[in-house]
């Protein structure tokens, strides 16, 4: 096959419109872009939220819709939408005459890694959690190779295991540049810095539990606490850390959150692909609390990685309680040395050279090709 840098093809990256997607597939198309590779992007509507820093030469907007068993009258309009993004991807991947395709799960990028597959064209699917998403298990057994962020993830099929490499999940340059930060457990007098987030808007059961336990938790003397919680949590959270007396900065958003992270002792968060990806690069012990209503688990079985390697400590969210969290910090205070065990534990589990490993993997599906 000849080398399209000098061919002029392109490398198409399909991905849904949400950070969770759209930030591993701008890492790796940072590092595809790096080496010389036109990239385009293949997304849904959404795209204007996230891909505005996204290395590509174009930005096609995919017509895509989610088959839900749950929405049965609306089967039928979402394959016939989804048949619409097919045609526009097989146009666009014949017009370019790509040269590869990649996906990053999420029903839009069925219809491209689709057209993809039925023109020939190399492709790879990236799972970034440690469940197959129900996407890239339609697409698992069709595509040339299948990358993901854990081994072994579940739901994927034995007989596939040949096609899979483990890469890591690529984290953006502002999180890479934190990887392996030094970390010091809080000493005698020091403040213990906490950091709380719940997702891109924050989770309402953060603002409701977390400053219930503050209040709780007896030891609660010289914390400082950064919080990410939404817009119309913020008056009630911030009352009750101003009452307790509590430093606490508040905000529905961070942009420089990684650096909040690389600054904690500890933190408290969902379990998202793109969170444990970040908490492993940066090397931070984390109490982690699942979204508990997702079909597959997947952050619970992202949150169980994450343990099982010694990173930190799982709480379902129906055990999430004030009194439990107080325990929990309580326990953790007597022990700090414990955070600096399962920070290094974190770090350890990280794949901070996970897009590099993915551009390569990617690099010898096109040279078998």
């Amino acid at each position: 096959m000849a080398d399209p840098r000098q061919a002029g093809r392109p490398i198409m990256i399909a991905a849904g419109g949400t950070g969770g997607h759209l930030f591993p597939a701008q890492a790796l198309a940072d590092e595809l872009a790096s080496r010389g590779y036109e990239i385009h992007l293949m997304t849904d509507r959404r795209v204007d939220r996230h891909a505005g820093a996204f290395p590509a030469q174009a930005v096609h907007e995919i017509p895509s819709a989610t088959l839900s068993p749950r929405r049965p009258l609306a089967l039928l309009p979402s394959l016939l939408k989804l048949l619409r993004g097919y045609r526009k991807a097989r146009s666009i991947l014949k017009q370019r005459n790509a040269a590869a395709a990649v996906g990053f799960g999420g029903y839009p990028t069925l219809p491209p890694l689709m057209a993809a597959v039925r023109l020939g064209v190399p492709s790879c699917v990236h799972e970034q959690n440690s469940v197959l998403g129900r996407a890239n298990r339609v697409l698992a057994p069709r595509v040339n190779m299948i990358a993901g962020s854990f081994p072994n993830p579940k739901y994927l099929d034995e007989a596939l295991s040949g096609k899979f490499r483990l890469t890591g999940n690529p984290v953006r340059l502002n999180v890479k540049r934190l990887a392996g930060s030094s970390y010091a457990p809080p000493g005698e007098g020091e403040p213990f810095q906490l950091v709380v987030f719940g997702g891109s808007q924050g989770a309402r059961v953060m603002s409701e539990i977390v400053p219930e336990a503050i209040r709780v938790w007896r030891a609660r003397r010289n914390l400082s606490i950064v919080q990410q919680c939404r817009e119309e949590d913020l008056a009630a959270v911030r009352s009750v850390y101003a009452e307790l007396g509590v430093e606490a900065e508040i905000s529905p958003f961070f942009s420089d959150l990684p650096e909040r992270i690389a600054a904690a002792h500890l933190v408290i968060c969902r379990a998202g692909a793109s969170t444990i990806g970040e908490l492993s690069v940066i090397g931070r012990p984390a109490i982690m609390v699942p979204l508990p209503h997702a079909l597959d688990q997947d952050q619970r079985e992202n949150a169980l990685r994450m343990v099982n390697a010694g990173g930190g400590w799982m709480v379902d969210q129906r055990e999430f309680t004030p009194e439990r969290l107080a325990d929990m910090l309580d326990e953790i205070a007597k022990d700090p040395q414990s955070l600096a065990i399962r920070a290094e534990a974190a770090l350890a589990f990280g794949r901070p050279d996970a897009e590099r490993a993915l551009a390569d993997a990617v690099e010898e599906m096109m040279a078998r090709s």
